[in-house]
């Protein structure tokens, strides 16, 4: 059983953190474009973020966060203090994750301008 966790949680570390490595680098993307362009704004951010909802899937990214916090919440254990950490950690990233992918979809939805 106590093997079965070990996977679980394992498979849960890496989909919650899999998503933060495209959206450092497109963040990265943006703030240079911004600096390079001298933009401002929450439209010259919404670029950059859009790049990473594109790369990975509106709807696999919510899926997959999902998956990993309900693995990490079932892979919390008294003996294993390391674990119950980065779950926390985890779990906090996937629900970070959770919200740009909610504030992208509200800035197309309700803030972009219809032409």
């Amino acid at each position: 059983m106590q093997d079965a966790t070990q996977k679980r949680f394992l498979w849960a570390v890496v989909l919650a953190w899999t998503p933060w490595v495209p959206t450092v680098i497109a963040l990265m993307i943006a703030f240079r474009g911004i600096s390079n362009s001298k933009a401002t704004g929450i439209g010259a951010v919404a670029g950059g973020v859009g790049e990473v909802v594109a790369t990975w899937g509106i709807i696999a990214m919510i899926i997959s966060q999902g998956v990993a916090i309900v693995w990490l919440f079932r892979s919390f254990s008294r003996d294993h203090w390391m674990r119950n950490f980065v779950s926390v950690v985890s779990i906090g990233l996937s629900g970070l994750i959770l919200l740009m992918v909610g504030f992208f979809l509200w800035m197309v939805w309700f803030q972009m301008p219809r032409h």
